[in-house]
């Protein structure tokens, strides 16, 4: 595991601890993780056609 430090909005802040009091996940930490696995699940083809653009781009016109 590797770990990440975040900042988050004090509101959104609330709301995962609220989730965590009420039983929901273990901690904030779960919960940001969880988040993340969705959000990379849902966007995956998303982000590799981005990805794939971009290194097409470079491929044609460099950066170096």
């Amino acid at each position: 595991m590797r770990t990440v430090q975040a900042e988050l909005p004090e509101q959104l802040y609330a709301q995962a601890s609220r989730l965590v009091q009420s039983g929901w996940f273990r901690d904030e930490s779960e919960i940001v993780y969880e988040a993340m696995r969705r959000f990379l699940e849902s966007h995956e083809d998303l982000l590799m056609e981005q990805f794939v653009r971009e290194d097409v781009e470079w491929g044609l016109h460099g950066d170096d």
